[in-house]
């Protein structure tokens, strides 16, 4: 085999995968479990959490062109699968309390501790990047959510995470 058949393959097979595609992560309106239909968030906080959470925490990423190009759209989706299996904003209704208690205490690291949003995301989504009131907004608000959500606990079921 030459390297002309050897790239001739090779570019073969990256037209091939241009045709399989995984399924777009979009739904059509907020969902009726997502948090802001059981939770209050305020608005500044519901805006930093749809530019620089919800493309990977929730039933609604807003995918740029790029994403149309495999395999970088399979790498994409890889990474929502696993944020909304981590966190999904538009399934928080369906926690239990004390998962959903966890959950923001997470949310409030994260960002606090500046490793959410990823780095490889606010890379190309520069208007996604934390800024100090950002960050203490969701911090705060997470954090207040978290302990009117602990309350509805009962005692036997707190436990710290281990």
């Amino acid at each position: 085999m030459n390297k002309k058949n050897i790239l001739l393959g090779f570019v073969g097979i990256l037209v091939l995968i241009q045709f399989i595609r995984p399924a777009r992560n979009e739904s059509v309106g907020v969902s009726a479990n997502d948090i802001t239909k059981q939770y209050l968030v305020p608005d500044n906080v519901q805006k930093v959490l749809k530019t620089s959470c919800y493309d990977c925490h929730s039933n609604n990423t807003k995918y740029p062109w790029y994403t149309n190009i495999q395999p970088l759209g399979w790498w994409i989706n890889h990474h929502i699968e696993e944020g909304k299996q981590e966190l999904n904003f538009s399934e928080f209704a369906t926690y239990k309390p004390k998962k959903a208690a966890h959950k923001l205490e997470e949310v409030g690291e994260a960002v606090s501790d500046h490793w959410m949003p990823l780095e490889s995301y606010t890379l190309i989504h520069k208007d996604a990047i934390l800024s100090e009131d950002d960050t203490k907004a969701i911090a705060s608000w997470a954090k207040a959510l978290q302990d009117t959500i602990t309350k509805t606990i009962p005692a036997g079921e707190l436990q710290p995470h281990k």
